[in-house]
């Protein structure tokens, strides 16, 4: 566990605790980046990651966010999600802000995140529109 909220909220990074096939569930139902993902995509995503699991006071998972990263100089923050039944009570932020705290020893150059509708959970962790989007470009071997 690396961070808990008087309410009873705790952050972990162990991955054996993942609860795969919740995370699989909401991201190939619910997550429009990641509609029809694999299970077995999911495995392989989480295997190449660092992994953050949000667990309730129950200990059942609430939400997920993943980091592919060299801890030397880049990280990409993905796979961002909160549990519907968990949203506006401040989960995003709160993970946002402790993927943050635990990448910042590293002294990353840069980390990025792409949304589509939640930049303002991402700018109260300091997030901030990329400065020079014209400079990114992208390949994908999937359509």
């Amino acid at each position: 566990m690396i961070a808990r909220r008087t309410d009873g909220y705790e952050i972990d990074v162990d991955t054996d605790r993942l609860d795969l096939n919740l995370v699989h569930h909401w991201l190939s139902t619910d997550a429009f980046w990641a509609l029809g993902r694999s299970l077995e995509t999911v495995r392989r995503s989480v295997a190449g990651s660092t992994n953050f699991g949000v667990y309730d006071e129950s200990g059942r998972q609430v939400a997920f966010a993943r980091v592919v990263s060299d801890l030397a100089t880049f990280a990409w923050l993905c796979d961002v999600y909160v549990d519907p039944r968990h949203r506006g009570l401040g989960i995003g932020t709160w993970l946002t802000a402790t993927i943050r705290d635990y990448l910042a020893p590293y002294q990353l150059k840069r980390v990025l995140l792409s949304t589509k509708d939640a930049h303002e959970v991402y700018a109260r962790a300091g997030f901030v529109k990329f400065p020079d989007p014209e400079r990114l470009m992208y390949m994908s071997f999937v359509s």
